[in-house]
Parts: structure tokens; sequence; C-alpha cells
């Protein structure tokens, strides 16, 4: 199922700074992926915002590269691609959840801005179930101020929000249904609601890169190549899993997440 991005949706998302739906996979391939998940989840625990999941768990790593997903992301930042992160991101139904207003580039360290994130649905993302808001365009205006609220029904690490006020009217839900993406600006603004629906709501995340962009807080950065070359060197190659949660595996991604959370530290501070 080629999803090579035609020119009109590449000028929607250069314009509004995130592009959905993009269909790269039948429901039926997209329930397949939802059962692998949840039998890693009872083979290995839960498996929300474990971070690089690519290094950990082979099925990570096979959605991550999947052809589709591939091509939607060659449309924006071109052939030569590195994976930086990958995690599985799941609402539980009823457990209250949010994700606040915010803007991913606020501590990530990139620059330039060549980077972009894939939301691929394993469930149905609706307005009940929690699916992402945008406010369109908001990725043309520079890094808002945000504060730390750390509330405890934030997903977010820090609870992270923009601290100005916000016209919610302006923004725009991404319905997605199984097997279908989302593509998103690092600056645009987004946020989601707490899961209300009767299933869990299900998503595979992970953020592309070009590699001539540099992690510009601290002085070493990972991530996997995937596609094209990398004539730069900015980042230490990864090694993508072998299997799922094969020892030597975990201590490597165990190793590389430590380094990572220090320098992400440094630049939230």
């Amino acid at each position: 199922m080629p999803a090579r991005l035609s020119v009109e949706q590449v000028e929607f998302y250069e314009r509004d700074g995130f592009l959905a739906p993009v269909r790269v996979a039948s429901a039926d391939e997209a329930a397949a992926w939802r059962r692998e998940l949840e039998e890693a989840e009872r083979n290995h625990g839960r498996l929300h915002y474990v971070s690089k999941a690519h290094l950990l768990l082979d099925f990570a790593y096979r959605l991550a590269t999947h052809s589709s997903v591939l091509d939607t992301v060659s449309s924006i930042i071109g052939p030569d691609i590195l994976l930086w992160d990958s995690t599985f991101i799941i609402k539980e139904p009823g457990d209250g959840k949010k994700v606040s207003w915010h803007q991913d580039f606020t501590y990530w360290g990139l620059d330039p801005d060549d980077v972009v994130s894939v939301w691929l649905a394993l469930s149905q993302a609706t307005i009940e179930s929690g699916c992402m808001l945008m406010i369109p365009g908001s990725h043309k205006g520079p890094i808002a101020a945000h504060h730390d609220t750390r509330a405890s029904d934030n997903i977010l690490s820090r609870g992270q929000t923009i601290a100005e006020p916000i016209d919610e009217s302006r923004a725009r839900h991404v319905v997605l249904a199984p097997g279908e993406l989302s593509l998103h600006h690092g600056r645009v603004w987004h946020s989601s609601s707490p899961n209300r629906s009767e299933d869990r709501r299900i998503a595979f995340n992970a953020q592309y890169l070009a590699p001539w962009v540099k992690q510009t807080v601290g002085d070493w950065d990972s991530a996997l190549l995937v596609g094209g070359e990398d004539r730069y060197g900015h980042f230490e190659h990864e090694r993508a899993a072998s299997g799922a949660f094969v020892p030597e595996d975990v201590a490597r991604q165990q190793s590389i997440s430590a380094r990572r959370a220090a320098y992400l530290r440094a630049g939230m501070g």
C-alpha cells in the first residue's frame, strides 16, 4: 500500500503543520499489529511510553520501517532518514489521562526543524477516545513559553504546558482509524483529552529526522539509519532490536536512554 504523499498533501502539511489521515495499512493488518503489541505486553509488561521501542522489540522496528510509513516520511524530509525515537502511546479507557497543549521541540534540542512525527493508530482514535487536537499553522511561530504543572493526570513527563492562552476554537481533531497515521511538525501546538471510550486508544509514535539535523543540547545523541545514507555523522548509529527484549538489546537501550534522559533534562533546565 504505497503512501507517497501528493504535492497537495505536502503543501497541506507545510501550511498547517500536520496532515491526517494517511492510510498506510488495512484494518486487518492494523488488527494483527494490535494483537502482536498486546502479546508483547503480556510477555514483557506495559509498553506505554517506553523510549526507543525499536531497540527492544523487533515488532516496533518493523512498524517504524514499514515501507508505507517511510514513504510518507520521505515525502516530507527526503530519502535520507534517521529514526530518533519510537514509543507506544496507550490511553486506557477511563484512566483520566490527558496531554496538555505543548510543542515537541520545546525540549528536544534538535536543529534545524527537518523532523517529522508519525502517529500510527492501532485502534480507533476518536473524539471520545481522546484523539489529538492540533492548532493549524502554529508551527510557523517560535517556541512558546511553557511551564511545568507536574499534574498527575498529564501523560507528559513534567506536565509541560504552553503558558499563553489558547484559542481552542481553532483546534482540529485528528480522528484516525486503525491503519491510518498522522504526521505533525515538532513546533505545532497539540494536545489530547482523556479516553472516555470503552476501548484502549493505542498508537505507535515515531520521530524521524534528516541527517543534517544536530543535537544542540548535548554533545552526543543517537539514531537509527532507516533510509538512504548519513553523510553528516551527527548521530551515533544504533542497532535495531534482534528479537523481543533480548538481554543485550535491553542493556543497550537502557544505556542509550539514560544518556538521552541526561541531556534532555539539561535542555529542560
